[in-house]
């Protein structure tokens, strides 16, 4: 693949509604788009991805802002006007630049959807999925009332999604559970905690048990693995590591001493494609079944979550929804959607699956540069 032209793309699109975590509240969104074109021996061709960083250094210490700078600065540079002979091999182009993983998923997700789309093959079947349709669950944000939470839960579940995911902090926490569980008996449930508390909370959690959790979703802060060992150790809920996890080396050590009984992948926070996949691979060989984890991603992130999505230990429903829970209207064409029974099929035309739709995509862009070899 010759890659001839790297385009970058800030788009500002609104929520259809806020998304408030134990971060803060989210109402629109600054998204980066990558897209690459090349030129092979069949002619030209297109690849997209997207940069999942957030507005503020939350979540990661990245943002869209430094983002831009080093893909611009940085990565873009040492791959434009040059021949790549797979998007496996991205890694190599970029060797020295420590850290910037979402950054530099911008453009390897792109790279993927560019070979796939000059193999004529679906980027899931390109990344070796077995999957041909993805069980999808739900991210419900902190809400203003317990009861509008209930109305949202059932607002979902009548959708068909499969497993519901609601956001907890110091002081929504174990009365919320209790409250949506009597509600909710049966349904598949857990909570995300986004860092929000310490091992000197592990006796909130030791009440949280006996309410039939799926999982508790990073519950401490991302540097404490050792801690997460220790509070494992004390409840009886699975604890599901996000945040931790940048590498498939973090998924091993992670799993060997017992931080974690379920891993969350998401593709910027690992660093693209073959990133994740080698943690994928590390956690099915430990016994670990994974996920795939949402960024509030447009159209062209949430194809690639679904095209990951695919290889056989994403086992548990993950956070990949239809585009219509957050966007009026997405930059893809057909939009996502969940078909009744709470699942997406998986496309089987070339690359991503979804005809990036550049009218609307400039319609949202407000920043925007070429770089040429």
């Amino acid at each position: 693949m010759l890659i001839h032209q790297v385009e970058l793309r800030e788009l500002r699109i609104r929520l259809v509604h806020p998304f408030e975590t134990s971060f803060g509240v989210t109402r629109e969104r600054r998204i980066v788009i990558v897209k690459v074109q090349a030129r092979s021996s069949h002619g030209d061709y297109v690849g997209y991805g997207e940069v999942t960083a957030g507005e503020g250094p939350w979540y990661s210490h990245e943002t869209y802002q430094t983002a831009w700078h080093i893909l611009s600065d940085f990565v873009i540079p040492r791959i434009v006007g040059k021949e790549i002979p797979a998007a496996s091999d991205f890694g190599t182009f970029v060797r020295g630049i420590r850290g910037h993983r979402m950054a530099q998923a911008g453009v390897e997700t792109a790279l993927w959807d560019l070979e796939a789309s000059i193999e004529n093959q679906p980027l899931w079947k390109l990344l070796g999925g077995t999957r041909t349709s993805i069980d999808c669950g739900v991210s419900i944000g902190i809400q203003p009332t317990i009861d509008a939470l209930l109305a949202k839960i059932k607002t979902e579940i009548d959708s068909g999604y499969r497993r519901i995911k609601i956001k907890i902090k110091p002081g929504w926490d174990l009365q919320v559970i209790q409250e949506v569980r009597a509600a909710f008996p049966k349904i598949l449930l857990m909570a995300d905690a986004n860092s929000a508390y310490s091992l000197a909370d592990a006796d909130l959690f030791q009440k949280l048990d006996p309410y039939n959790l799926m999982m508790i979703e990073q519950p401490l802060h991302d540097e404490d693995m050792i801690d997460h060992a220790q509070l494992q150790q004390r409840i009886q809920t699975p604890i599901c590591l996000d945040e931790s996890i940048h590498s498939a080396d973090d998924a091993r050590k992670a799993i060997q001493i017992g931080a974690c009984r379920i891993i969350n992948i998401k593709l910027g926070r690992v660093g693209g494609h073959r990133a994740a996949k080698a943690v994928h691979d590390v956690c099915r060989d430990g016994g670990v079944p994974v996920w795939c984890g949402g960024m509030l991603e447009s159209g062209i992130g949430r194809a690639h979550n679904i095209a990951m999505s695919g290889l056989d230990n994403f086992s548990l429903p993950g956070d990949v929804t239809a585009s219509g829970r957050y966007w009026e209207h997405d930059i893809i064409d057909p939009e996502v959607v969940v078909d009744s029974d709470g699942r997406i099929t998986q496309s089987a035309k070339p690359g991503i699956g979804y005809r990036v739709n550049e009218d609307r995509m400039s319609e949202f862009t407000v920043r925007s540069q070429v770089f040429t070899a």
